[in-house]
C-alpha cells in the first residue's frame, strides 16, 4: 500500500489489485491488522460505481486527515478485493470498520454526514494511546523548543528563532510553536516578524503560549529610543511622586526585558496611589505575568509582593 514521507500524515491508498488473492490479504494484514496496534485504522469499503461512496470519501478523507496521525485511512475498492470483501461479509457500500488492536471494534453503512462521522471517530479517539511515532515526535520537539530556550538564555536570540522557525514551517498547524517562535523573535528585537508570526493564529486561539507571545508582543511596543530612557530616570529622580513619568519608565524598561526594574517603579506607583489612572499600573504588572507565564518564578514572587502591597 502507498504511504506519504511523513509519519504524521495521512495513510490514504487502496489495497492494490494483487496478482493473487494472498497478497491482498497480507497487505490487509500489515496496513489494517498491524497499525491498528498503534492508532485508530478506518477501512472504507467502496466502488467506483458507487454514488454514496464518493459522498462520504471526501468527508471521511477530510476527518482523518485532521487528526492524523491517530487516525488512518484504508481504501478497499470491493470489485478488485472480492476475498475481503466477502470475509467482512460485505452487503452495501460504502461499508466502514474501525480497527483497534488489531481487531474490528465498530463500523457504519452509508455514507453519513460531517457532524455523524466527526462524533464516531472522536467516540473511539478517546481511548487510543498516543503512537510510538506521536510521542517521538512530540520529544523531539520539545527538545528542540528547550534547545531555542537555552540559545534564548544565551543570547543567541537568531539561533533561536532559526530552530523555532523550521519547526514551524513543518508543522504550521501547532500554534503553540508559533507562539514560541514570536517570543523569541521578539527577544531578538524583530518585533514585524513576531506580530506576522502571530497574525497566522487565530484569534480566538486559547494557546496559553500564543497568549504569552501576544502580551509580549503589546508590551514590547512600548519600546523608547535609547535617547528616551535617560530624561525619564531623571524625571522621577527630580519628583517620585510623578506617577505619569515612573510609569512611562516602567513601561520602556518591561519593553526593553529588564522586569525587575519595571515591576520596582509599577508596585511604587501602586503603593502610594492604587487607583492612579484607573488601576494602570496594576493592569501593567497583569499584562507582565501573563507574558512571562503564571508559574514563572519571577511572576510568582512579583505576584506575592503585589498581593503584600494591595492587602496591606
Amino acid at each position: 500500500m502507498a504511504t506519504t514521507s511523513s509519519n504524521r500524515s495521512i495513510l490514504l491508498a487502496s489495497i492494490p489489485n494483487p496478482a493473487a488473492e494472498k497478497a491482498s490479504i497480507e497487505a490487509f494484514r500489515r496496513d489494517v491488522i498491524e497499525a491498528s496496534k498503534g492508532a485508530l485504522v478506518l477501512v472504507d469499503f467502496w466502488a467506483e460505481w458507487c454514488g454514496p461512496c464518493k459522498t462520504l470519501g471526501p468527508l471521511i478523507e477530510k476527518v482523518v486527515a485532521a487528526r492524523a496521525p491517530k487516525v488512518k485511512l484504508v481504501k478497499i475498492d470491493v470489485d478488485k478485493n472480492q476475498m475481503l470483501a466477502a470475509q467482512f461479509r460485505i452487503q452495501s457500500i460504502p461499508t466502514v470498520y474501525a480497527f483497534l488492536d488489531g481487531r474490528p471494534v465498530d463500523g457504519f453503512q452509508g455514507a453519513l454526514g460531517e457532524r455523524e462521522l466527526t462524533a464516531f471517530v472522536d467516540r473511539l479517539l478517546a481511548g487510543v494511546p498516543a503512537s510510538e511515532d506521536e510521542a517521538a515526535l512530540e520529544e523531539q520537539i520539545a527538545a528542540l523548543i528547550g534547545a531555542a530556550a537555552e540559545a534564548t538564555a544565551a543570547g543567541a536570540h537568531d539561533d533561536a528563532a532559526a530552530m523555532l522557525g523550521a519547526l514551524v514551517q513543518e508543522l504550521p498547524e501547532r500554534e503553540d510553536l508559533a507562539g514560541h517562535y514570536a517570543l523569541a523573535l521578539i527577544a531578538a528585537g524583530k518585533l514585524e516578524g513576531a506580530a506576522a508570526a502571530l497574525a497566522a493564529v487565530p484569534e480566538t486561539s486559547k494557546d496559553e503560549v500564543v497568549a504569552r507571545a501576544r502580551a509580549a508582543l503589546a508590551l514590547a511596543a512600548d519600546a523608547p529610543a535609547d535617547d528616551e530612557l535617560a530624561p525619564l530616570m531623571q524625571a522621577v529622580e527630580a519628583d517620585p511622586a510623578n506617577h505619569e513619568a515612573r510609569f512611562e519608565l516602567a513601561s520602556a524598561l518591561a519593553a526593553r526585558g529588564d522586569r525587575d526594574a519595571a515591576a520596582d517603579h509599577l508596585l511604587a506607583i501602586i503603593k502610594a496611589d492604587r487607583t492612579w489612572n484607573e488601576g494602570a499600573a496594576r493592569e501593567k504588572l497583569l499584562k507582565m505575568f501573563e507574558a512571562v507565564g503564571l508559574a514563572d518564578p519571577w511572576s510568582v514572587k512579583t505576584r506575592a509582593l503585589l498581593r503584600a502591597i494591595w492587602f496591606a
